[in-house]
């Protein structure tokens, strides 16, 4: 009898709970979200409660932004509060080139966004961000007039006040986007790479993408002390004497591991602490198997998870701007690199939106 009794108040509970969905949801359109958070990405997508916008239809933009190549003539930029900045400019690799392409790549990416679930947070809905275009170049062929326009170009978008957040090209292009960003006070940095890219001047040029970081110490810029490199590793490790020298905390690939996702984040929030903070992030800090589209890849890297998970660990840190760099789509055929560059540059948007709101 009690076993019957059971079954009817379960079936008329049951009954009551479809019911109310069949009410709220029967008739109701994909567009017809009632979760704050969730409605306000729908409203990113959604032009009517049903129609949705198609992700491989029109040009194709940096997390499909708007394109406001207009932006740089304009004083205040119009109004933009971070401008997504394509630097097609590979001359600085020492060795396969093809980071040129990245922009490019990064921008055919679709059906990245517009909802971070961790963050529980819609970038584009907090943010008026857009995609501005390439840096304009003066030559292809010349590495210090490349870098020259690159530091001119991001210094008139600081200047407007305006984050940049740039796409590569190789990391040479970060000594340039740090001098324009860094041009009022040293910014610290979070860089998260397989290599530390603190060398010298190689056969005349200190330019290259394996210095970008020491020139930018050196010009001022960059504050050592409140600089974290992550993903270290690789043979090339007798070149970063300077990072040690210097004062950077150097996380090897082979530590995170070893110490977890949320000490790393620890250390990094710490090392940044509560002032402006650069991030960089060069493709080649995944290992490989995950991103072999690059000009250096080394093994044994890092895995995309472990990166999302530190990047979204970095909420609330004041980002005054970042690049996503070394994205060399011809090698890697599956796209799979250019995913991932696509992937962070929209955890990039994310945390400056973060920083904007306090976290």
């Amino acid at each position: 009898m009690d076993q019957a009794k059971n079954q009817a108040e379960d079936q008329a509970e049951f009954a009551a709970k479809l019911a109310a969905l069949r009410a709220r949801y029967l008739d109701a359109t994909g567009g017809d979200i009632d979760d704050p958070d969730f409605a306000k990405a729908a409203r990113q997508q959604f032009s009517e409660s049903d129609r949705r916008k198609w992700p491989f239809a029109d040009v194709a933009t940096f997390l499909d932004l708007p394109y406001r190549p207009d932006a740089a003539t304009l004083p205040d930029f119009g109004g933009l509060d971070v401008a997504l900045i394509g630097v097609p400019m590979d001359l600085g690799v020492t060795n396969r080139a093809g980071a040129r392409h990245g922009p490019r790549a990064v921008r055919a990416v679709e059906r990245v966004g517009p909802y971070e679930h961790v963050l529980r947070m819609t970038p584009a809905a907090e943010l008026k961000a857009a995609d501005i275009g390439d840096v304009p170049f003066r030559s292809r062929f010349s590495l210090e007039s490349c870098h020259q326009d690159i530091e001119d170009f991001f210094s008139t978008v600081v200047k407007a006040g305006v984050i940049p957040l740039a796409v590569g090209g190789d990391h040479s292009i970060s000594r340039a986007t740090l001098r324009a960003v860094g041009a009022s006070r040293p910014v610290g940095m979070i860089h998260i790479d397989a290599h530390c890219d603190t060398g010298g001047v190689y056969e005349g040029s200190k330019f290259h993408h394996g210095g970008p970081f020491r020139q930018a110490v050196l010009d001022g810029v960059l504050d050592p002390a409140r600089t974290i490199q992550i993903g270290i590793r690789g043979g090339a490790e007798y070149l970063w004497e300077f990072s040690y020298v210097s004062g950077m905390t150097v996380i090897h690939a082979e530590e995170v591991p070893q110490l977890g996702i949320p000490a790393v984040i620890a250390r990094a929030r710490a090392v940044a602490g509560d002032g402006p903070t650069y991030l960089s992030f060069d493709v080649d800090s995944l290992d490989p198997g995950f991103a072999p589209g690059t000009g250096t890849p080394e093994m044994g890297g890092l895995m995309p998870r472990e990166v999302l998970e530190l990047l979204r660990g970095l909420a609330g840190l004041t980002i005054v701007g970042g690049d996503v760099v070394e994205v060399a789509p011809q090698y890697d055929p599956t796209s799979n690199t250019a995913q991932c560059a696509a992937q962070v540059l929209f955890e990039l948007l994310c945390l400056v939106a973060a920083g904007r709101k306090g976290g």
